[in-house]
């Protein structure tokens, strides 16, 4: 018996360490946590959904800025259990405790289990990664699917089966409704595809079955609250609109120089907004943007730089964070602590681990260098934070493992390896030198 569950002792340990984390930071940092700001909104639409049957930000005004997923989330957990926001934190330390055991898997079957190990105790212990777990906000669940999808494409790529098609499909649909631009996972499926296909990873038939199930189940999912949308707004709205805000609190004058929230080119609130804004329409907003865009294209590398900089900050201002509700406490202060030295050495150690395993390990972490990219591309164009950094924080720490892996391991593609072909070689070359002798 003792042999027979020995193998997933280390997935429960890594499981059990990351759900203590997060239960802990949530009864101590977080404890007495009041949502703040779209934790608020998503909060107040889950409430309305309970007590007036509608999806509304306001009383019995349908709302279309924000994505569904996660409000009926919260809607269901306060039905269930009642209206207390520590339940709906205590499922996200589960969620987030999944979505360490996810990146354990992935570095399991990409490394060893020594490494996948480490992995997985990282992950549990990273801030970059528990912080997200004790507010409302959407990006535990956002990270959970796209992790989700990174490891059902890995597995897709290795025995293309239905059922990781489906589940692949599963995860696209979900981070689709969790946030809009979640769609854009689609666009990652199809270059993989093209990668499949030219490196003849996989066959033609298998390519095509894999991308029409994966783009079928996604739009499929996605389809009924389109068609919601647009029986509601009379409008053509797939998930959700708000774009138009995002896009006119980064694009205008006062993000080249505002120190608003810290450091420029991060998004503004429309009252921080110059020129100001006259319409305050999604539409209105968008236009606005797409104006300034035109007239400001040599300012547009600039800005685009002050986005990328910002993503790889290792904190930017997030208000309503419980560090920054209840900063006094000690163990907000321990937390704050690590939230700004741990991604640096997370982020450095994930660049050379990128670096040294690219040519052994590119077709094993193929769908984590495409999450990565894409991410990257989001937020230079929507908006560069620590807080959009986060769908990528568990490939940052799948591949500070790969940097671990090729300092520590003797297989192939490692510091080892190579340092025992170079010897080889030397022998090899000395050889024929002494036989002349």
């Amino acid at each position: 018996m003792e042999r027979r569950f020995s193998p997933y002792l280390p997935a429960v340990g890594v499981f059990c360490c990351a759900l203590v984390v997060r239960v802990v930071y949530n009864v101590t940092v977080a404890k007495g946590y009041v949502p703040e700001y779209d934790a608020n909104f998503y909060n107040t639409i889950a409430i309305h959904l309970n007590t007036e049957h509608c999806y509304c930000l306001q009383s019995n005004i349908p709302d279309f800025d924000r994505a569904p997923l996660w409000p009926f989330t919260i809607a269901a957990i306060y039905a269930i259990l009642g209206f207390h926001n520590l339940y709906v934190r205590l499922f996200l330390c589960l969620l987030g405790s999944c979505t360490c055991l996810l990146t354990y898997f992935l570095a399991r079957d990409v490394f060893n289990r020594k490494i996948a190990l480490v992995v997985g105790i990282i992950a549990a212990l990273y801030p970059g990664l528990f912080i997200y777990d004790g507010w409302l906000y959407s990006e535990s669940v956002y990270t959970f699917f796209v992790m989700g999808f990174t490891y059902t494409l890995f597995r897709l790529q290795r025995a293309p089966r239905p059922g990781w098609m489906i589940a692949c499909g599963l995860s696209v649909a979900g981070a689709s409704l969790t946030r809009p631009n979640g769609i854009g996972l689609l666009v990652v499926v199809l270059i993989w595809a093209g990668v499949m296909l030219r490196t003849r990873l996989l066959s033609w038939r298998k390519v095509g079955q894999s991308v029409l199930v994966v783009a079928c189940l996604t739009l499929g999912l996605i389809a009924p609250w389109t068609v919601r949308n647009y029986m509601e707004s009379h409008q053509f709205i797939l998930v959700a609109t708000g774009s138009g805000q995002q896009l006119a609190g980064l694009y205008n004058d006062a993000a080249l120089t505002s120190h608003y929230f810290g450091d420029p080119g991060l998004w503004l609130p429309a009252s921080q907004v110059r020129p100001p804004l006259t319409d305050r329409s999604d539409a209105g907003e968008t236009a606005y943007a797409m104006r300034w865009i035109r007239s400001h294209l040599a300012e547009m590398p600039y800005l685009f730089s002050l986005h990328f900089i910002n993503m790889w900050r290792p904190y930017t201002s997030e208000e309503g964070l419980p560090v920054r509700e209840f900063p006094t406490r000690f163990s907000s202060k321990v937390v704050w602590f690590l939230m700004n030295t741990t991604p640096i050495a997370i982020i450095f150690l994930a660049a050379c681990g990128l670096v040294v395993t690219f040519r052994s390990k590119w077709k094993e972490l193929l769908g984590t260098y495409l999450v990565i990219g894409l991410t990257i591309v989001v937020c230079i164009v929507l908006m560069g934070s620590s807080r959009f950094r986060s769908p990528i924080e568990p490939h940052l720490v799948l591949l500070t493992g790969g940097a671990i892996w090729w300092l520590t391991a003797n297989e192939p593609g490692t510091l080892r390896a190579l340092l025992r072909k170079r010897r080889k070689a030397s022998v090899n070359q000395a050889e024929p030198a002494a036989v002349g002798v």
